[in-house]
């Protein structure tokens, strides 16, 4: 094969490739034409004004970004996000040009008053579900166990809304609190709920018995007596099935600390907000 041959060939192979190239380039550009998906710019704006903490409080699925793409779609208020400042919401809605509706703040509340009271040897495991699988815990079985699951998952989370006290139990700080729900799942008690601010009674016990095997169990057990039910304003409050008093939060009957002037244990705890 000569020089003459040689060129031929390169040239050929070279207007082949750029035939495919041509083709490969008209191809994509084809499917970007086709299959483009358009953006809202305000998508990253409203993302950029919310606390991307990502916690999952708003119920939406995609962290802060997907809220941003809610908000934008006209589909979820600002006022869904519990974590951000009003001002931030605010800002949000003037450049959504909507109206802000806050939503009620929520945070962490515990159903237990009791303190370390453990049965078993704990000495082996280092976590309440741990715990809680190997039979330990306190001699209420429905009590909090203590080992701080709930602490350590709200610090990952980097909230730090939870540490737990001298004797052995969480306590949730309400400001910091963003009510992702985090600490609700890590619980293997169920003993954590988020519940709105504005609840002011609240039943700070899980146990089942009745009377005076309650009250061996835990000193601050409720032992459905049904004292709060009487002093309680009509309809608030019942004895549930379970042993246990139960609050209607939807009956609108004042939340008064009446209530709980009575009862014997301290099971109820009245926060004074409402």
């Amino acid at each position: 094969m000569d020089l003459y041959d040689i060129l031929i060939a390169v040239l050929k192979a070279a207007g082949f490739m750029g035939v495919i190239g041509a083709l490969l380039g008209a191809g994509q550009a084809y499917c970007g034409i086709k299959f483009f998906t358009y953006e809202d710019p305000r998508i990253e704006e409203v993302n950029g004004r919310l606390p991307n903490a990502n916690c999952g409080a708003c119920g939406i699925p995609g962290g802060c970004k997907g809220l941003a793409e809610q908000v934008v779609a006209g589909k979820v208020n600002p006022g869904a996000c519990t974590v951000a400042s009003t001002e931030a919401k605010e800002s949000i809605a003037e450049l959504l040009g909507i109206v802000m509706e806050d939503t009620e703040k929520k945070s962490a509340r515990l159903a237990c008053g009791g303190g370390f009271d453990t049965i078993g040897d704990l000495s082996a495991v280092h976590t309440c579900r741990d715990a809680d699988r190997a039979g330990g815990g306190k001699g209420c079985v429905w009590g909090c166990i203590g080992l701080g699951d709930c602490e350590r998952v709200c610090h990952v989370r980097t909230f730090d809304a939870i540490v737990m006290s001298a004797h052995g139990l969480p306590v949730v700080d309400h400001e910091k609190c963003v009510a992702c729900g985090a600490c609700v799942l890590e619980c293997p008690k169920g003993l954590l709920s988020l519940v709105p601010d504005s609840v002011s009674l609240w039943v700070a016990c899980k146990n089942m018995q009745k009377g005076q095997p309650a009250k061996e169990k835990c000193h601050v057990a409720c032992t459905a007596c049904g004292n709060c039910a009487t002093d309680a304003a009509p309809g608030l409050i019942h004895i549930g099935e379970n042993n246990l008093a139960v609050i209607d939060y939807e009956s609108g009957c004042p939340q008064t600390e009446a209530a709980i002037k009575n009862c014997p244990t301290g099971a109820i705890v009245f926060s004074g907000k409402k």
